[in-house]
């Protein structure tokens, strides 16, 4: 590739990978206690995404808390949020990261969607921290 055809480097902080992206939120709402945290590899699978990250919070003051805190997490390693959507009535926050798409739910309506269900053949990514902490 010449010079002419690469992107122009962005100033700021280094962006890191999708996967790591997604690991990293994930254990972001962990440790916000959103419960039931699936990281799904879609790569090969959908169009769209590479991978999404979907937990579920117990109040919609908590969601927007992991909401924000996960685009603040993000923006320092070089992801922007191209969209968020859902955070006025925090029933269900969806993050999209592009490469990455972050969806909080809340209990009720993780249940009536069942994404991981409708995404049941995507490998889970295990985002757990060495030593079995999540």
């Amino acid at each position: 590739m010449d010079s002419m055809s690469r992107p122009a480097k962005k100033k700021g902080a280094r962006r890191c990978s999708a996967r790591r992206l997604a690991v990293g939120v994930a254990r972001l709402a962990h440790d916000r206690h959103c419960a039931d945290i699936l990281v799904l590899d879609l790569r090969g699978i959908s169009p769209v995404t590479d991978y999404f990250v979907v937990a579920t919070g117990s109040s919609d003051v908590q969601m927007r808390a992991v909401a924000d805190e996960a685009a603040e997490w993000a923006g320092q390693r070089g992801h922007h949020p191209f969209n968020v959507a859902g955070r006025d009535a925090a029933r269900w926050i969806l993050l999209d990261f592009i490469d990455v798409v972050v969806h909080l739910f809340d209990d009720e309506t993780r249940r009536y969607y069942e994404l991981e269900l409708m995404w049941g053949d995507a490998p889970h990514i295990d985002w757990q921290r060495a030593g079995g902490r999540r």
